[in-house]
């Protein structure tokens, strides 16, 4: 894949691979949020190369006016700037009055227990499909229903967050315990998977320095070894390409998976870097929606499949940032490295990496 990938300059590399320049994007009105990491450096510009105004640390509360590339920008008691939208989590996201309308909750007998059935289940600010998304739902997560209103549910979450959802997909009086053991099976039986086999057509993707290994290619036959994979534990699995030749857009590849109504999407490429980089590297868009499936698969493919995993990384890449599915996207080890480069040409690793894929989907969807 041509992009350059390091750690410390994740945000403005991640913007480059994905050949996608996003709009800028502003905040539908300000809203609150808080910090969720120990310390937070607030910058002047929305940019990794931008110099530091401030800090925060974990438990702090801002005000967030807007949004550009992944960075939020936020005003608190003491420093004004931009920082990494994924430290941050929405609170208080509905209007003043629902501390109001808590309060009566307390006191409803109306007021039940249900549990979420659904992976990534949207949570928005109004009963109907035109509002603002607040946050996403895991699947066997306990909420209470406060009112219902034509087919859909406002929910109470445990951690006193606010919103709505489809009741299609929120069973009512079922235990949380009930509704996780009821998944634990491992298989994917039934599970609509996409894999998407990156690069392809005139965009060959990074071609290996050593080997000149073309990473589209690679890209394809990796998918095919974990297309058999999942279909051998009872998915069905969709390609958003077959063949070196074709070559799908970006925003075709996203629909491909949401007009499937896919459980799950995954991105298959290897890896470029103007340093010696070693390793996998496994990104993630949504912190609520993407990051459990990039940490259930990231942790699969750190149990040695023969090249280091380097963890789980932030991206803001189109085709996790524009996907409603949940997903992730997976840099299996560098074709700038003749050592990396000499292992994931052969079938055994590709096939290995394959399994371990499928076994961090079965994890994810188990929980």
């Amino acid at each position: 894949m041509k992009k350059i990938v390091y750690l410390t300059i994740l945000i403005c590399g991640l913007i480059s691979i994905s050949g996608y320049i996003p709009n800028r994007a502003e905040a539908s009105g300000s809203y609150t949020a808080k910090v969720y990491t120990d310390s937070l450096n607030v910058r002047s510009e929305p940019s990794g190369n931008s110099s530091i105004v401030g800090g925060l640390k974990n438990g702090d509360i801002v005000t967030v006016s807007a949004e550009e590339y992944g960075w939020l920008r936020i005003k608190s008691d003491r420093v004004s700037g931009w920082v990494a939208g994924h430290y941050l989590k929405k609170v208080n996201a509905v209007t003043a009055t629902a501390t109001d309308q808590d309060d009566s909750v307390k006191k409803s007998s109306a007021a039940a227990r249900a549990t979420v059935l659904a992976d990534g289940l949207r949570l928005r600010a109004g009963a109907g499909l035109n509002h603002e998304i607040l946050g996403y739902l895991t699947k066997g997560e306990s909420v209470t229903i406060i009112d219902n209103r034509e087919g859909w549910a406002r929910v109470k979450t445990l951690d006193k967050q606010l919103g709505w959802v489809s009741d299609r997909y929120i069973a009512k009086g079922e235990t949380q315990t009930a509704a996780v053991a009821s998944g634990k099976s491992k298989s994917l039986k039934g599970k609509v998977i996409v894999i998407d086999p990156g690069h392809g057509g005139d965009d060959p993707g990074m071609i290996g320095t050593t080997y000149e290994t073309i990473e589209k290619k690679l890209n394809l036959s990796t998918s095919f070894y974990l297309e058999n994979e999942l279909r051998s534990r009872g998915a069905r699995v969709l390609m958003t390409r077959t063949k070196n030749e074709e070559k799908p857009g970006l925003s075709d590849r996203v629909r491909i998976s949401e007009s499937a109504g896919a459980d799950a999407f995954v991105s298959i490429h290897y890896n470029s870097s103007e340093k010696n980089t070693s390793g996998i590297l496994t990104f993630y868009y949504s912190n609520t929606k993407d990051r459990p499936l990039a940490r259930a698969i990231e942790n699969r493919l750190a149990d040695g499949i023969g090249l280091k995993s380097n963890g789980i990384s932030y991206g803001n890449l189109h085709v996790l940032r524009e996907n409603d599915t949940v997903s992730t996207l997976v840099e299996l080890g560098f074709l700038s490295n003749a050592y990396d480069e000499s292992i994931v040409r052969g079938s055994d690793y590709q096939k290995t990496a394959a399994k371990a894929i499928a076994n961090g989907l079965e994890d994810y969807f188990s929980r």
